[in-house]
């Protein structure tokens, strides 16, 4: 359980380091530009360390179709209900798409090495390629329509590069190639330096931003997606499943993570309430510090 909190707290100190900086120097940190630089160049090396550091083995697919069934189940239900309850574009981009883009890869990927060793790192690396197409399809397009009509959205999926690096490093993996150690540091420099500029940007769309002016609609029913309706639908589907306890326990703790940082990315990228969705990662990420521990005794019944 130790070693949990610690994974935490490592995550958590580069948010800190990026609010810590963003009240020291206030205006002369633009936001924007770090979002740009990030989402266009810098995960595009993250991308490609990630899917080329071990090859995709067709026999993991289990693990990651499960995860992205019950994505897809939840993402409909998130639809139907946002439809219903909000009138404003950009509440509901926000109430459909933020609770099923969890944060799979810098804490979901520590989070299952703590929980089930190294074992874990293969089955949690697709299952974050998964998470990635889910990011920049369904995320671009909502958090796209909160300023955009339907066919800017569309477009905007397909001008995003890590999209097009997902699948370059994909049929690499699949035609065997194997990068050379240099070339492996070199997507490595680039990978750790995104996924920290990311927690930076996290830590500095948290200051100023203020908990109390979210819409509460909007606060709960993303909430309750997130910590009731997603775990429960996933403990369903994922219990009659013929897979071993290790794959449905790192599955289920994969889709009861946290909103992901990529959602501040993309609020901020198509300015869809950049600091509304900042603070429902922030609450998301706080509530998950008591949520993990109860999902460890959740796990212990598959």
């Amino acid at each position: 359980m130790s070693n949990i909190i610690f994974s935490i707290i490592s995550v958590y100190i580069f948010i800190l380091m990026g609010f810590l900086s963003k009240m020291s120097f206030k205006e002369k940190i633009d936001d924007k530009t770090i979002t740009l630089i990030n989402v266009y160049f810098l995960q595009v090396f993250l991308t490609f360390w990630g899917l080329l550091l071990k090859p995709v083995d067709i026999s993991l697919l289990y693990a990651p179709s499960a995860y992205f069934v019950i994505v897809l189940l939840v993402f409909f239900v998130s639809i139907i209900v946002a439809r219903k309850l909000f009138l404003n574009q950009k509440e509901r981009s926000i109430a459909t798409v933020a609770a099923i883009i969890g944060n799979t890869g810098n804490l979901g990927i520590p989070i299952n090495i703590a929980i089930f060793g190294e074992a874990s790192i293969p089955y949690t690396t697709i299952v974050n390629l998964v998470n990635v197409f889910v990011v920049y399809s369904f995320g671009v397009y909502y958090y796209s329509r909160g300023n955009f009509d339907v066919k800017t959205s569309l477009l905007n999926i397909v001008k995003i590069p890590i999209l097009w690096a997902a699948i370059a490093a994909i049929i690499l993996s699949i035609s065997g190639y194997k990068p050379s150690k240099v070339i492996e540091n070199m997507l490595m420099m680039g990978a750790y330096a995104s996924i920290t500029m990311q927690l930076f940007l996290f830590g500095i769309y948290l200051y100023g931003t203020k908990i109390k002016e979210i819409d509460k609609t909007l606060f709960s029913l993303v909430t309750i997606i997130k910590f009731i309706i997603l775990p429960l639908l996933a403990f369903g589907v994922l219990y009659p499943l013929d897979l071993s306890p290790m794959i449905k326990g790192i599955v289920f703790i994969e889709l009861i993570m946290p909103l992901a940082i990529a959602n501040v990315n993309l609020a901020s990228l198509y300015d869809c309430a950049p600091r509304v969705v900042t603070a429902l990662v922030f609450i998301s990420s706080v509530m998950f510090l008591g949520v993990i521990f109860v999902a460890t005794k959740i796990i212990g019944y598959f």
